[in-house]
């Protein structure tokens, strides 16, 4: 017994020690900031951005015909309002809607920079009217803050990007590489439209960009603990696909219900597939997360980061590192009394780096009942791949981050929702996801939901940001 006993002790001691060890080991990733340069920016900024986001640019489907007094008022907004942009820079309009701004660069044998945005918006649900603080579509200005529709998704940051080019154009500054910006119309449906075609146009023009930037990333207030500020710099997104799960049977009488009833059997399949989702997985960039954010954590958190052999699950749990599962619709059934003879419901995934569409079917295929149809609905997409962060483009995006928001831990991930960057891998040799969009506990809510806004000290980083961005590959 004492020998087992002091075997225990020595192996605790060696866990213990192996522990520490790799806590010490981590060390900050954290580039050292720059010099801050400190631009002036007009009043106008709010007035523009509040105009801006009174064009009605919504998207309601994937087939609904876009509204085109709400889009072709905006783009002639935007001649309006940045002349030097439209005096200095070539405009394509792809497929109708979206708009491929190009700024020609000194160096042609430099690579290009591809900065994204999407002028298109969700919808408003008419019953929450009365719980924003001013109309969604109003842009109404208040002391601290621009309200509506669009100001974090995603007119805030397509109108501060543009802000910044014609700052710069007013300074006569001329980029050494060509810069394009992108503005898909159709994003809230998946871009297969609006971005998917621009990078068609762009591919079929021979480009290759250096780098690709869209939104996806932010700048996450006291949503980590033990950090103040997580710049989130996302170098891949997961995939996006629903499958619809179809019951049909005889149906029948409900006073002599059969031993498998429709809606019975749908109901176990849903349960089914929650309770046996796909595992929690430590891919790239989940490991980068671990290792840029652990170092900065206190030493007890930063322990469980330095040695995800022994902690990964409830990191990876924290950081749903996993294919997600989420029932979204289900219908069924015509009267009381009825037993329907069909019911469906669908069920949405959105799908970890290293598994993919078809892996996912055959994960539900053999989950669920064989007597249940399972078939793809609407739009589908893979997961991306993962950008680089050796890359120079990823030094200049980080440092810059740094030098900006020098109280910020910058921290490459992985983002769960979908972004228009997807299509971009064919044309930038990386593609990031990061605006400085300042998100906190109370804010997140306000993305697709009610009383969206932006302060405009925000906005006004927004803007600065882009402008040193921009000079900093220059």
């Amino acid at each position: 017994m004492k020998k087992i006993l002091l075997f225990l002790l020595l192996l605790l001691i060696v866990v213990a020690g192996i522990l520490v060890f790799n806590t010490l080991k981590m060390g900050s990733k954290q580039v050292a900031p720059g010099t801050v340069e400190t631009i002036a920016l007009p009043d106008d900024i709010f007035k523009n951005l509040s105009k801006g986001l009174q064009y009605e640019t919504i998207s309601f489907s994937e087939d609904a015909i876009p509204d085109s007094t709400a889009f072709f008022g905006f783009h002639r907004y935007l001649e309006a309002t940045f002349p030097l942009v439209h005096k200095n820079l070539s405009l394509e309009k792809i497929n109708t809607y979206s708009l491929l701004y190009t700024w020609k660069g000194s160096d042609a044998s430099k690579k290009p920079l591809i900065l994204m945005s999407h002028q298109d918006v969700v919808p408003v649900d008419q019953p929450t009217l009365a719980d924003w603080e001013a109309g969604p579509f109003a842009g109404t200005i208040t002391d601290t803050h621009v309200i509506g529709r669009g100001t974090l998704d995603d007119k805030g940051t397509l109108i501060g990007l543009m802000e910044a080019v014609e700052k710069l154009l007013e300074e006569s500054f001329v980029p050494s590489q060509t810069i394009y910006l992108a503005f898909g119309h159709d994003e809230e449906v998946g871009g297969s439209k609006g971005a998917a075609e621009i990078a068609k146009h762009l591919k079929s023009k021979g480009v290759t960009a250096a780098m690709a930037l869209d939104e996806g990333g932010f700048l996450a207030e006291n949503l980590v603990p033990g950090i103040e500020t997580v710049a989130m710099v996302n170098l891949a997104e997961k995939g996006f696909a629903s499958f619809r799960l179809i019951v049909e049977t005889k149906g029948g009488h409900s006073s002599q219900p059969p031993k498998e009833n429709t809606i019975g059997m749908l109901a176990k399949a849903i349960v089914d597939l929650e309770n046996n989702q796909l595992p929690y997985k430590l891919v790239k960039p989940i490991d980068y997360q671990l290792e840029y954010m652990g170092a900065e954590l206190p030493f007890f958190k930063r322990m469980a980061f330095a040695n995800p052999w022994l902690f990964k699950d409830p990191i990876l749990e924290a950081l749903n590192a996993h294919t997600t599962t989420a029932p979204t619709i289900v219908s069924g059934g015509v009267k009381n009394n009825v037993i329907p003879t069909v019911a469906e419901a669908t069920i949405n995934f959105r799908i970890l780096p290293g598994e993919t569409i078809a892996s996912v079917q055959e994960h539900i295929e053999n989950t669920i009942s064989d007597k249940i149809r399972v078939e793809p609905v609407g739009f589908l997409t893979n997961p991306s791949e993962v950008s680089s962060i050796d890359s120079d483009a990823y030094k200049i995006l980080e440092q810059t981050i740094r030098t900006q928001f020098s109280n910020s831990v910058v921290v490459p991930g992985l983002v769960g929702g979908g972004t228009d960057a997807r299509y971009f891998y064919g044309i930038a040799e990386d593609v990031y996801r990061f605006y400085p969009i300042r998100l906190g506990p109370d804010s997140m809510s306000r993305f697709h939901g009610i009383d969206e806004k932006i302060s405009k000290d925000n906005y006004r980083e927004i803007i600065s940001f882009s402008y040193q961005l921009i000079k900093n590959f220059n």
